[in-house]
């Protein structure tokens, strides 16, 4: 079955079939999290061989993809010079302060934002002398209704831009986030890893968070919390509230 490109409505029928694959094989390589031979690509989008190739030269020619000597194609440079792209201001000011607080508490930071239902990380940092850190690679999406990012800043998003799946647990959660200032979670998104986050209210924009990853630390959630919500108001204060 050809998958769905995120956000999107089941029902959407996308204005160019060729754009929306070639978006999906980028999506496809995103999440992957490793080069893919055309024969995996044409098989997760339910493709003849032939188009995935001919798509993937195109990508190719815009440096959006790569091939490595075996073949195997993976998301190319170009990639990470379209992201820096992506709200370049918010990134350059979350760059020090996720660095900062990666190094303090050992785990991995991250800056995530909301894209339709989905959370998705933007730009994460990992410790720099942590011996095995949590990997937060950008580009990770997951649905805003779990995990610590997401939850973090449902309690910021005005609830009639809810998903229609919010739950009643849920609701009471992310009422008792924004009271509590930081929101925790465990085996959610990832097993056995837990996080931290603080939702980052921006004028003019949507609602984001801070967050950390990890599987153990000696320091608490509310101290983490406390840690993130300074660095969201430093961030904040830098870009003019």
């Amino acid at each position: 079955m050809t998958s769905r490109p995120p956000g999107r409505s089941p029902t959407s029928v996308p204005a160019s079939q060729t754009l929306s694959r070639g978006i999906q094989i980028l999506e496809l390589l995103a999440d992957a999290r490793e080069p893919l031979t055309i024969d995996e690509i044409a098989d997760r989008l339910d493709v003849h061989r032939s188009i995935a190739y001919r798509l993937l030269r195109t990508l190719e020619h815009h440096g959006l993809v790569g091939r490595d000597s075996t073949g195997r194609v993976a998301l190319g440079a170009r990639m990470a010079a379209l992201a820096a792209g992506v709200a370049p201001d918010l990134q350059a000011e979350a760059l020090p302060e996720l660095t900062t607080v990666a190094n303090e508490l050992g785990m991995t930071c991250f800056l995530a934002v909301l894209d339709h239902d989905e959370c998705v990380t933007l730009t994460s940092v990992e410790p720099r002398h942590a011996a095995a850190p949590v990997a937060q690679r950008p580009g990770t999406r997951h649905p805003v209704t779990v995990g610590a990012p997401g939850k973090a800043i449902l309690s910021v998003l005005p609830r009639h831009q809810w998903p229609s799946d919010v739950s009643e647990r849920l609701a009471e959660e992310a009422m008792a986030t924004a009271v509590r200032g930081y929101v925790q979670s465990h085996d959610e998104v990832i097993p056995s890893v837990r996080s931290v986050a603080v939702p980052l209210r921006l004028r003019g924009r949507d609602p984001a968070a801070i967050a950390v990853v990890y599987v153990a630390s000696a320091h608490e959630a509310p101290a983490i919390g406390a840690r993130l919500a300074a660095s969201a108001a430093s961030i904040r204060d830098a870009l003019g509230g």
